[in-house]
């Protein structure tokens, strides 16, 4: 893999065009999102791979697969999920 290195320059909007040759080697369409990250003199961008709604819906799938016997464990029922995600959040409000 050869890195490729180019010159951008901002417009007056605050706006970079990232150059075809390094879109293509990232395959960076138009709606891809990046992760920004800045220090001092340094700004990096993150291609940010986000799942397939199949991905997310198996993925999600795998994860209650796992978590039915804990919660079946601790008590938990499926209809009290709900109320835990409210209060969860009201308290990460709050804090």
């Amino acid at each position: 893999m050869i890195m490729v290195v180019e010159t951008v320059r901002m417009s007056s909007k605050g706006q970079l065009v990232i150059p075809q040759d390094i879109r293509e080697e990232v395959h960076a369409q138009e709606g891809t999102v990046f992760m920004v990250v800045g220090s001092k003199d340094t700004i990096v961008l993150k291609k940010i791979i986000t799942p397939s709604k199949e991905e997310l819906i198996r993925n999600l799938g795998e994860f209650a697969k796992k978590m039915t016997p804990k919660m079946e464990k601790l008590g938990i029922k499926e209809n009290d999920v709900p109320q835990m995600i409210k209060q969860f959040r009201r308290e990460k409000r709050d804090a």
